[in-house]
């Protein structure tokens, strides 16, 4: 068979051509890419935001997968809150440029909604900042993993303790989006399941509500014991501000902080924040191992990690280790068995010490009810909580017959 010559140049041509796209090839079978979908804007951005990333670098640069001859790219974007961007950004991440995991994700709404995504495409979802139990409950997915803290964790632990204080009548202040909505649920059946009211609640518009002072009214004029603070990040500062302001607790009304982070604490000064309880299952001066991690993640200003940051750090952690172990090539075929290798793994790491991950994709570990410090009891900066009691892992979150998720058996 004679070649033309114009068909020989062509081939010779394309000969360069094609060996590069055989390497970008190979280079592409080689790489993970994590995608950081979080607030870097609004309410939650001191929470998770630029932190969560910072966390996700530092756990790429510890898990040592590099040394093992594979690349991992990060990609970060910010959605705003909104279901729908946060939707949009999951699919052209998947579509487009070549995501393998999902990490983060504040803002309830918007996680349920990637979590469906991220079934859809078989990839992986590791939630951190998200904290609706139906998660790993009614909308549990072979394809996520929740990570620090839940709706029914934070009920159990803040919720039970105000109760057995003597808070047994309640009125919820609730941002007005699936986070709201399922601590307010999960805290109202702590309340009434120890034999306590609840007087009525409140829906605050989210996001964008920066006034508390009607509603806090209306919790007031309920004369509930306790008023429960459904809500996060900047809009948990500004409630316990303008509270204050009102001296709604001078009459002896005391108010919960159901989801409070150590950024808030920080906001709010110890003046202000003084005797709040909360839980966390993440302090950075809880041991040496977790003062670590905070030299370590080194946030600017001096910032300590929150538990969502530390959540972010050690969620992508494990996620590495079992795409070593399993092989790049497993790992982005399929993201519902890159997930149940990481449920077959225990988890071990300086942030949340040893645990493990249940078949619902819920992640445990202990969480610890803290009181916040006095002025005068604190001894150096971020120096803000001490330890009330701790929860033992096998206690701290809602019992896996109880979630109704399908993926238990």
């Amino acid at each position: 068979m004679t070649l033309q010559r114009r068909t020989l140049l062509s081939a010779a041509a394309a000969a360069p051509l094609a060996g590069a796209l055989s390497h970008k090839a190979r280079a592409q079978a080689n790489t993970i890419k994590i995608g950081v979908l979080t607030d870097m804007s609004g309410p939650y951005r001191d929470l998770a935001g630029p932190g969560s990333l910072k966390a996700v670098q530092m756990a790429v640069q510890e898990s040592g997968i590099g040394q093992r001859g594979v690349t991992v790219e990060i990609v970060s974007a910010d959605h705003q809150n909104r279901p729908d961007v946060g939707s949009t950004i999951a699919r052209q991440w998947f579509d487009r440029d070549g995501v393998d995991v999902i990490v983060d994700v504040p803002t309830s709404s918007v996680a349920l909604a990637v979590n469906g995504i991220v079934r859809e495409k078989n990839k992986v979802y590791l939630n951190s900042g998200a904290g609706s139990a139906d998660l790993t409950g009614s909308a549990c997915s072979p394809n996520t993993i929740h990570w620090p803290y839940d709706t029914w964790m934070l009920a159990n632990s803040t919720g039970g303790a105000m109760v057995r204080s003597g808070g047994d009548s309640w009125f919820f202040i609730t941002a007005d989006y699936a986070f709201g909505h399922a601590l307010e649920r999960d805290t109202s059946e702590f309340v009434r399941g120890a034999g306590g009211r609840v007087l009525g609640s409140v829906r605050t518009p989210f996001p964008g509500t920066t006034d508390f002072s009607s509603f806090l009214l209306q919790a007031q004029a309920s004369r509930a014991k306790v008023i429960g603070l459904a809500n996060a990040g900047a809009d948990t500062i500004n409630t316990i501000k303008q509270a204050a302001e009102f001296g709604i607790t001078r009459g002896g009304t005391k108010l919960a902080g159901l989801l409070v982070f150590i950024s808030d604490i920080h906001s709010l000064g110890l003046q202000t924040a003084q005797g709040l309880v909360l839980t966390e299952t993440y302090y950075w001066d809880l041991n040496d191992k977790t003062r670590g991690v905070s030299t370590r993640m080194a946030l600017p200003g001096g910032a300590k990690p929150t538990m969502v940051q530390a959540g972010c750090y050690s969620a992508a952690l494990h996620y590495l280790k079992a795409v070593a172990d399993m092989g790049v090539a497993a790992a982005k075929a399929s993201g519902t068995e890159t997930v149940n290798k990481m449920k077959a793994m225990p988890t071990e790491d300086d942030a949340f010490g040893t645990g493990s991950i249940r078949a619902d994709g819920r992640k445990i570990h202990p969480s610890f009810l803290f009181e916040v410090k006095k002025p005068g009891e604190s001894s150096n900066p971020w120096d803000y909580y001490k330890l009330v009691s701790t929860t033992p892992a096998d206690q701290a979150f809602r019992p896996l017959a109880q979630g109704g998720c399908s993926l238990v058996r």
